[in-house]
């Protein structure tokens, strides 16, 4: 707050003139740093820390695993994703042949269509136990451990990723969040080899 202090401006002789009193102005700052505080506490308390999102990948082990502990997935269950440059991305089922691959993009009802249709039955079921979660009001432990095993069921299907030189890590991104929103978890990263490089080659350039 301002304050006005008034000085005397001195003495004066007898039979001088009297002198005008001068006026100071000081101001305190005190209630400031209380408001400063306040509005400190404020913001801590009324705004929300942001949560960094992770997205947990499980890369191929370098482990040399026995033919008697290899999952073989069945061709039918079989997809391969094929990133290529411009945002392109190509896509085949079981085996690998020339007349199967085709081309789509990233959008609702491109790559992700494919995905969902691939794996109705798996989706539809996640969809009904989030359903089931939130009315039953299950506990998070036990709803994971439930989605965990109906993403691992025998018919789920296999996703292999490559990526040509050309792609950006955008689309690896993209294609990732497809699987999560498409209810797949068994899918791996994978190099490109010559011969899916092949299949491609003729269709990107």
């Amino acid at each position: 707050m301002a304050e006005v202090s008034q000085g005397t401006g001195g003495g004066h002789k007898k039979g001088g003139k009297k002198r005008s009193k001068k006026a100071s102005t000081r101001i305190d700052f005190t209630p400031m740093v209380d408001l400063g505080f306040l509005l400190i506490t404020f913001f801590m308390l009324a705004t929300s820390l942001i949560k960094q999102q992770t997205m947990e990948i499980t890369m191929p082990s370098d482990k040399k695993v026995t033919e008697e502990n290899q999952t073989v997935a069945k061709a039918s269950q079989a997809v391969t994703l094929i990133l290529a440059k411009d945002d392109r991305v190509f896509y085949y089922f079981g085996q690998p042949d020339a007349a199967n691959v085709v081309e789509t993009d990233y959008s609702a009802t491109g790559l992700r269509q494919i995905l969902l249709e691939k794996n109705y039955e798996i989706a539809k079921q996640v969809e009904e136990l989030k359903v089931e979660k939130a009315k039953t009001k299950m506990e998070d432990e036990v709803y994971r451990k439930k989605l965990t095993e109906l993403k691992a069921g025998k018919d789920a299907p296999v996703v292999r990723i490559m990526a040509t030189d050309d792609a950006s890590y955008k689309n690896l991104v993209d294609a990732l969040d497809e699987m999560n929103i498409s209810s797949i978890s068994r899918y791996a990263i994978v190099d490109l080899d010559s011969l899916d490089s092949q299949l491609v080659k003729g269709k990107v350039n």
